[in-house]
């Protein structure tokens, strides 16, 4: 079974970047896509993006689109999550997860993810 661990959090000013990384405990040789979801204190888990296993398809939602790129090595068993001009209200948990169907497509819904990493804090302050 895959393991999943983030990294790359911390403490940044608003307007700054940070680049999350996610690196799985093994290869695989089903095309699965990645996700990253985050949770901030008090809210629900949202959908952040994902990308399909050839990075072919990225999608991404709304509140970080045009700020956050997200990208993986499958060569490195990893995928990146390169955040630029973070906010304040960025500030949450991030989660990065494997998609439980060897899709092209990508899904937005997390519960289509599994193997759900220990998440890594991103603090942004104003």
């Amino acid at each position: 079974q895959v393991r999943l661990v983030e990294s790359g959090g911390g403490l940044v000013q608003a307007g700054g970047s940070l680049r999350l990384s996610c690196v799985a405990s093994r290869r695989t040789f089903s095309p699965y896509g990645m996700g990253w979801f985050r949770q901030a204190p008090g809210k629900e888990r949202e959908f952040v993006a994902a990308i399909n296993w050839a990075s072919s398809i990225k999608e991404y939602s709304d509140s970080v689109k045009g700020r956050f790129t997200i990208s993986r090595d499958n060569a490195k068993n990893t995928v990146y999550l390169q955040m630029n001009n973070l906010k304040p209200e960025d500030t949450a948990v991030y989660y990065c997860a494997k998609d439980r169907e060897a899709r092209h497509a990508v899904s937005k819904a997390g519960n289509q993810y599994e193997n759900w990493g220990q998440g890594t804090q991103v603090t942004v302050s104003s």
